[in-house]
């Protein structure tokens, strides 16, 4: 079946036709489009020295000057900043932390600038030069034809697809019902009209016009540009790479118990009821001193024991009135008794009196636990009335300025030059060889050390990783852990700082070294910036 088109919608295809040509009109090539290249939204210019690093800035006839420590990448703060300008010498003013600004009105004018800074920080006076280079403005947007928003869009697109998306409209019109297909047509006439008439480079109009602020951003060949005010707020930290010769360095899983001579535990020799001191018990983290009571143990007397214990209270108390008559009488006639007589019946009577006064005390006073050492309550399941068994530990005591660390090495000599452990949060500790055990664990020894230095926040039960020195020394570069970051394929990477607000990944072989640096054996070399601080935000940036 032959469709015959109305002559309105052949003049609507005409229209689509000649947008079509006019947007691959001769002299564009629309080839393979040419790689991205960095957005710098403004003007900018950078300079370094030994001491100090710049950055230069234009925008709004504002230059704003970014100053850092070359070495660190640290933010330079009450610097002076004098600029040699057409006008003369000005000085910069401070703006914020390492940032000072200058009104620039001489920059205004297209071309290449030669800027002089001559900077003093800190006792050092340093000139730094360079060039800043001022884009032609483009042509004026007053002269541009008003396209609406979503065809703009459009202009972005390759020809071929524009192409296909015209005659996917026309094909939808062929298939819609005669009288739609007449109203569809007359609307695809309008829209190739206008797109004939829109120049190619007004399409992308809104897309050259400068941001409000420059972004970060990942280029092809991988390096990243971070602008020197996402420096800031990400934290961006350098270090300059050195070799050197370092002794390999063990990891072994470990973990933090107490020190055996300053810690201990508090338990019933004898089962029965807890019963709280005068005070009530002590909570956990309470300071203790050694033989303070901590608590009671009342024992429970069986009925029979009971009778039994009355019974020896009977006799004792027979016996105590009889020795006690006997020693009065002897006491009366001193002159017709000898003295060893009465001095026999007074002893008597004193250890009967004695032996009665224990049989009480069995049978009321309670067993008092007491703390074996000084230290603070790390432990404790004592509740009053609790039935405790015998052994049973109610308290633990310890010391936490003395704690220990235990860890598991398959070398019982790893760590007697000293040692380092670093736990999950990225804290250090110094650890001090103290032994290794004889007993084999899996095969592995066990090894003590004990904490020296600062122990607060520590406590027994923790886990960490021990690294110690063992074996000939390696040759290297020592940087930081948080340099390193994993790449998509597992690869460590680290970024060099190549320029003021340009970063580029090096892959590079590590091991460890100590809890805070791994050593570099291949892919950097020495005298280069490392980021030691925000690699890992960096990473992240596409």
């Amino acid at each position: 079946m032959a469709f015959h088109l109305p002559r309105r919608a052949v003049t609507g295809l005409g229209a689509v036709a000649l947008a079509t040509a006019a947007i691959a009109h001769e002299g564009h090539d629309h080839g393979a489009p040419p790689p991205p290249q960095p957005a710098t939204l403004s003007p900018r210019t950078e300079a370094a020295s030994a001491d100090f690093e710049l950055v230069a800035v234009l925008r709004d006839s504002v230059l704003a000057i970014h100053l850092d420590r070359f070495a660190d990448n640290a933010p330079v703060e009450g610097a002076t900043i004098e600029v040699d300008t057409p006008a003369g010498t000005q000085a910069a003013q401070p703006a914020e932390p390492g940032t000072y600004v200058l009104a620039a009105p001489f920059l205004a004018a297209p071309g290449s600038h030669d800027l002089a800074f001559t900077v003093t920080a800190g006792g050092t006076l340093d000139v730094l030069l360079a060039t800043l280079t001022v884009p032609a403005p483009t042509a004026d947007a007053s002269a541009r034809p008003v396209v609406p928003a979503a065809l703009a869009q459009w202009g972005a697109l390759p020809v071929g697809v524009l192409a296909g998306v015209v005659i996917g409209f026309i094909a939808g019109a062929l298939a819609m019902s005669r009288r739609r297909r007449m109203s569809a047509l007359l609307v695809l006439g309008s829209l190739g009209a206008i797109l004939a008439g829109v120049p190619q480079h007004a399409w992308a109009a809104d897309a050259a016009r400068p941001a409000a602020r420059d972004a970060a951003q990942r280029l092809p060949d991988g390096s990243v540009i971070v602008p020197k005010p996402s420096q800031r707020i990400l934290g961006v930290r350098t270090v300059v790479t050195a070799s050197g010769a370092f002794a390999r360095t063990l990891e072994m899983p470990g973990r933090v118990v107490p020190d055996a001579n300053a810690s201990g535990l508090v338990q019933s020799t004898v089962g029965g009821r807890l019963a709280p001191p005068p005070g009530g018990f002590r909570p956990l983290g309470a300071k203790v001193e050694a033989g303070e009571i901590l608590a009671y143990v009342h024992q429970p007397i069986g009925a029979s024991d009971l009778k039994d214990l009355e019974q020896q209270g009977y006799e004792l108390d027979q016996q105590i009135a009889i020795v006690k008559r006997r020693y009065e009488r002897l006491s009366a006639i001193p002159d017709a008794v000898t003295r060893r007589e009465v001095e026999e019946a007074e002893i008597e009577l004193k250890g009967l009196t004695t032996r009665r006064a224990k049989l009480e005390r069995v049978q009321r006073e309670p067993e008092a636990l007491r703390a074996p050492v000084p230290g603070v309550i790390a432990a404790a399941d004592a509740v009053a009335g609790q039935v405790a068994e015998p052994n049973t530990v109610v308290f633990r005591i310890l010391d936490p300025a003395r704690l220990w660390v235990e860890a598991l090495s398959f070398s019982p000599d790893a760590g007697r030059s000293g040692a380092q452990g670093r736990f999950a949060d990225g804290r250090v500790v110094s650890l001090s060889y103290l032994g290794a055990g004889l007993s084999d664990r899996n095969q592995a020894v066990p090894v003590q050390f004990a904490v020296t230095g600062e122990a607060a926040g520590l406590r027994p039960g923790q886990f960490l990783t021990v690294l110690a020195s063992s074996g000939a020394p390696r040759a290297g570069i020592a940087i930081p852990r948080e340099a390193v970051v994993r790449g998509a394929n597992g690869q460590a990477i680290v970024f060099e700082h190549a320029s003021a607000e340009r970063f580029v990944p090096r892959e590079v072989k590590t091991e460890p070294l100590d809890a805070s640096r791994v050593l570099v054996t291949a892919g950097l070399e020495p005298g280069r910036r490392v980021v030691s601080a925000g690699a890992e935000l960096i990473d992240q940036i596409r």
